[in-house]
């Protein structure tokens, strides 16, 4: 299964807007046939693993990251092709909540196939949490993304403009945005930084992740990146419901969105396909979604510096709360990219 696992890895940003798998073959203590789902539209990892083995399936056991499906998509159900080779045992690390593709392990049971459940079920949840997570959530799947300082700042004291972090770290972001279907930032941080918010990998994500300003008066300007790229890359500017897409935006292709609140926007965001959104600050952002409870990953990227009085704190926004009633958090992973450590922290239960 930790074999499935790396292969569902290497669908990383290409599957949107299906869950990246993988699947491995097993006859006989030995691997003979393993695969991974490539892109939407193109053949499930079982498929490509039964594909690889084939004779060899028959009798086997078919591990793989994802309750196979049985539906009939733009690919025909994976059950019906692991009965047809001859699969004799199943073991899935996550059951599928698709109610369109769910019911793939009681087929199998039906035809005599046994199905197991729950191997390294924690990793495979984690590398498809917004998928898993899209089919009770009202909202996108939030990644709360900051890079900060030894003394927790984001910025020094003269906001000079400039990269906390070093390149391993920053291409480690680039990932995380090709991962997600869109990328938020606050007003402040869209004017000050002028960023395109692209994932540049390679290769390249199959979509770019729609661009969010979160910009209660419409203030981005047209001769901002974002804007003069907006027709290539969907743009979304979120006012106040009284505010006025300018003239000059809405030709340049950026989509006004005009909400009640924070809680409003995600919603809508969602009803628009975004099931995961990165939020990538500035620290008023931040504070907003923290406040509102909509944070389901925080990343923290630490830098070894320490910038000192007068700095911005990532977390300077948020209302101070006594020790008894702080919001913890528990470290799922760290991981060190050079002098750079990156630490994902998923919220407790309140």
């Amino acid at each position: 299964m930790s074999r499935a696992l790396e292969l569902a890895g290497l669908g990383w940003g290409q599957t949107k807007p299906n869950p990246m798998v993988g699947a491995v073959v097993v006859a006989g203590g030995e691997i003979v046939g393993e695969g991974h789902h490539e892109k939407a539209g193109e053949p499930h990892a079982e498929i490509a693993a039964l594909r690889k083995a084939g004779e060899k399936a028959r009798g086997a056991t078919l591990y793989v990251t994802l309750e196979p499906c049985n539906h009939q998509g733009r690919t025909p159900p994976c059950t019906n092709a692991i009965i047809a080779a001859g699969i004799t045992r199943v073991v899935a690390s996550t059951g599928d909540p698709n109610p369109a593709a769910g019911g793939g392990a009681k087929k199998l049971r039906e035809n005599n196939i046994i199905v197991d459940f729950g191997i390294l079920e924690h990793e495979a949840r984690e590398l498809n949490a917004a998928f898993l997570a899209s089919f009770s959530l009202a909202r996108p799947w939030v990644t709360l993304k900051l890079a900060v300082s030894l003394d927790g700042a984001i910025s020094d004291a003269e906001r000079t403009r400039g990269w906390l972090t070093g390149p391993l770290a920053r291409a480690e972001v680039q990932r995380l945005r090709a991962v997600n279907d869109a990328v938020a930032v606050g007003i402040a941080t869209a004017i000050a930084d002028d960023p395109l918010l692209t994932a540049r990998i390679e290769p390249p994500p199959a979509v770019q992740p729609t661009r969010v300003v979160f910009d209660r008066h419409a203030r981005l300007s047209s001769q901002s990146v974002l804007a003069r790229t907006a027709r290539e890359i969907p743009t979304i500017v979120v006012t106040t419901r009284t505010a006025r897409l300018p003239a000059d935006l809405a030709n340049a292709g950026v989509e006004a969105l005009p909400v009640d609140d924070l809680d409003d926007a995600l919603v809508k965001l969602k009803a628009r396909g975004i099931i995961s959104l990165l939020v990538e600050g500035g620290a008023g952002l931040a504070a907003s979604f923290l406040a509102a409870g909509s944070v389901d990953r925080l990343i923290i990227f630490q830098a070894p510096i320490v910038l000192g009085a007068g700095s911005l704190g990532a977390f300077s926004g948020i209302a101070s709360h006594d020790l008894a009633h702080a919001r913890r958090f528990h470290a799922i992973r760290t991981r060190k990219f050079g002098d750079d450590v990156m630490t994902v922290y998923s919220p407790l239960a309140s």
